[in-house]
């Protein structure tokens, strides 16, 4: 079950992140629950770094969203430069 619910929470963190930043991205449902589930990490990883998080704790919804709008910025200026 829990890798199944990973997936879940990585694809509505996903949905949610492309929701607020703007632009169009092109991204199938595939990518978008990669996103959410990298934006989890990222975001578990920087508040380990900053002393927010204990290690194992997870980031939480808001900063998972947040961890993959960072992903998804970081993205989208790769992609342009391609």
């Amino acid at each position: 079950m829990g890798i199944i619910s990973m997936i879940v929470v990585g694809f509505i963190v996903g949905l949610l992140a492309r929701a607020i930043m703007p632009g169009d991205q092109k991204m199938g449902w595939i990518m978008t629950t990669i996103l959410g589930i990298v934006g989890a990490f990222v975001a578990g990883y920087l508040g380990q770094a900053m002393g927010w998080y204990v290690p194992g704790e997870g980031a939480g919804w808001i900063g998972s969203i947040v961890g993959a709008i960072i992903v998804l910025f970081i993205y989208g200026l790769v992609s342009k430069k391609a």
